[in-house]
């Protein structure tokens, strides 16, 4: 079903080329504010696509990239000609965040939102112990590492896949539950949970071994607890292009040498 829409706002990271681009793309195209725009037009790479779609969660806005990064794996290539077009064409994936509700060291409580991962990592010398908790039940009485992730289908092939976790189909109700260097249990190299799961991760000694939470760019240092689900209730909408959709560059990615 092609995309209606009237107005584009262009938005674009601090980078020279997304600048550049931005001002070409202003002079063929106009703008809108983000605010009063059907569609936005995010110019940078992957962790600028990340903050554009942070900010344009639950407005219903449609969000379409073009890569004017380093990966931009969460972008479509770029080009000035025929946007309007390429748009009206594209796919819509729609997808729910991760949220990350941590206890600190002073029982604070704190909430974010992840549409890559939720990752804990060490933040001393030593490694990290955790306990970690499935839907109220204990599968890891200790777990010696120097971080642990939960990924969506979304950032399966980030920092997840860097930790040689799965890469996860788009579709797939799945999340992904990676250890970064796992000293024990030995053997142990993740997991796959339904995405309805509800994750606890408990923190061991914190005062001799402190961890930090992180949900994409927010980070909380010396957390004790740490509580992971699916925010069923917030969701972002991302357009791709229809002959390079989010699916096919997920597929090729696990063929990928």
């Amino acid at each position: 079903m092609p995309q209606s829409f009237s107005t584009i706002a262009f938005v674009a990271s601090a980078a020279p080329e997304a600048q550049d681009a931005l001002r070409e793309l202003v002079a063929r195209y106009g703008n809108t504010s983000p605010e009063d725009a059907d569609i936005v037009v995010a110019l940078g790479g992957d962790g600028f696509m990340l903050q554009t779609l942070h900010g344009t969660m639950n407005s219903d806005k449609r969000v379409y990239g073009m890569n004017r990064g380093s990966v931009g794996f969460l972008m479509n290539d770029f080009s000035i000609d025929d946007l309007e077009e390429r748009i009206a064409a594209s796919i819509e994936n729609r997808f729910h965040p991760l949220r990350m509700v941590t206890t600190d060291e002073n029982d604070d409580v704190s909430s974010a939102l992840a549409i890559n991962e939720v990752s804990l990592f060490r933040q001393s010398y030593q490694a990290a112990k955790l306990r970690v908790m499935v839907d109220g039940r204990e599968r890891l009485e200790e777990l010696s590492c120097d971080g642990l992730m939960v990924a969506t289908p979304v950032g399966s092939t980030a920092y997840n896949f860097s930790a040689h976790g799965p890469i996860l189909p788009f579709e797939a109700p799945l999340l992904a539950m990676t250890p970064v260097s796992p000293f024990r249990p030995r053997r142990w190299r993740g997991a796959l949970l339904p995405d309805s799961a509800v994750v606890e991760v408990h923190v061991l000694e914190p005062e001799k071994r402190p961890v930090n939470a992180v949900a994409d760019h927010q980070e909380v240092k010396s957390v004790r607890k740490v509580e992971i689900q699916q925010a069923r209730d917030s969701t972002a909408r991302l357009l791709s292009d229809r002959n390079r959709s989010w699916s096919d560059r997920i597929l090729a990615e696990q063929f990928a040498t």
